[in-house]
């Protein structure tokens, strides 16, 4: 089965397309405007999406795993991708930024508490944030989970998951020198934000299909060609989190600090066969949690997109329906 056809697949499971009830632009004060949409039902059970990357933005895709006869949507582009602006910025861009700003968006739109749903970075913004601020989330709903440590890491642009598909980790690595190779974020990082923005922009849509060719299990590794554009401010913010070990105190800090967030009710979805973010890592975190349920779904990968995926997401925003 090629990309194209699981994904006919997944749109399956999914809702209907439903259109934003309503769409603004919301200053921060730094110089930072975040692009922030309401879709479904205005006097819904609010679920706040959180999109991956950092730096891959939300798509009217996301709206669509939850019936908008009972939720209330809210989804935002986080700083620097997506509509907010200014794009591909990493000034100001941190992890607390964006906890920041997820509570400002809470603020304004009238919110007491809601459910957070994400997955990757999106699973990891979600923890932070319940972790910072757990009585402003009622139940969280994670998907491909990413604990943003140094391990992770390393599977990734170490060399690990290159081990399955070395034709296409050669592509990654062929622009960098050998010498430089031992540390892969390091070296597209001065290349990222050269000042050369032909040269970003290339270098970015390398890093970018290196991650694509890997998220979903039906491909065989064939790699799409991101926009150039988008690839750029992708790679340039994704790189700046992952240089900076996500902002977070230690590598270890969602874990340490999961004692705050057991009262939580937590379901996880996870690919058996995520390349870019290994069951591990859902693993260890719901690991002697009795709050936590993992629910492992065979034949998938990374994806939101992956049909299993997506069947197990509605099915488990339907649940909560009740």
């Amino acid at each position: 089965m090629d990309h194209r056809s699981a994904q006919k697949r997944a749109v399956e499971f999914l809702y209907p397309p439903i259109e934003p009830f309503d769409q603004r632009m919301i200053d921060m004060g730094d110089g930072h405007r975040i692009y922030v949409e309401q879709a479904g039902n205005p006097e819904g059970r609010p679920v706040l999406v959180l999109h991956g990357g950092p730096g891959g933005g939300c798509s009217p895709a996301m709206r669509r795993y939850f019936d908008p006869a009972h939720y209330r949507v809210i989804l935002f582009d986080q700083r620097g991708c997506g509509r907010s602006r200014p794009y591909a910025s990493v000034e100001d861009n941190t992890t607390w930024h964006l906890v920041a700003d997820i509570e400002r968006i809470r603020h304004l739109l009238g919110i007491e508490d809601w459910i957070c749903f994400g997955g990757s970075w999106g699973a990891t913004l979600a923890l932070v944030y319940a972790i910072t601020h757990p009585e402003r989330v009622n139940r969280l709903v994670l998907r491909g989970v990413f604990l943003g440590t140094q391990a992770e890491l390393d599977w990734f642009y170490g060399g690990g998951a290159g081990r399955f598909y070395p034709e296409l980790w050669g592509r990654f690595v062929a622009p960098i020198p050998q010498a430089e190779r031992d540390d892969m974020i390091a070296a597209y990082n001065r290349r990222l934000f050269s000042g050369d923005h032909v040269e970003e922009a290339r270098l970015g849509r390398i890093w970018a299909n290196w991650e694509n060719a890997l998220a979903s299990v039906q491909t065989e590794g064939v790699p799409g060609e991101a926009p150039s554009e988008y690839a750029r401010a992708f790679a340039r913010l994704e790189n700046h989190y992952f240089t900076n070990r996500c902002f977070l105190d230690d590598d270890g800090w969602i874990l340490r600090n999961r004692r705050e967030i057991q009262h939580i009710p937590t379901l996880v979805v996870q690919g058996r066969l995520d390349m870019i973010c290994p069951p591990v890592s859902a693993h260890r975190l719901t690991e002697n949690w009795a709050g936590a349920e993992l629910r492992i779904v065979p034949m998938a990968g990374h994806a939101l997109s992956e049909p299993g995926i997506s069947a197990a997401l509605v099915a488990a925003m339907d649940g909560l329906r009740v």
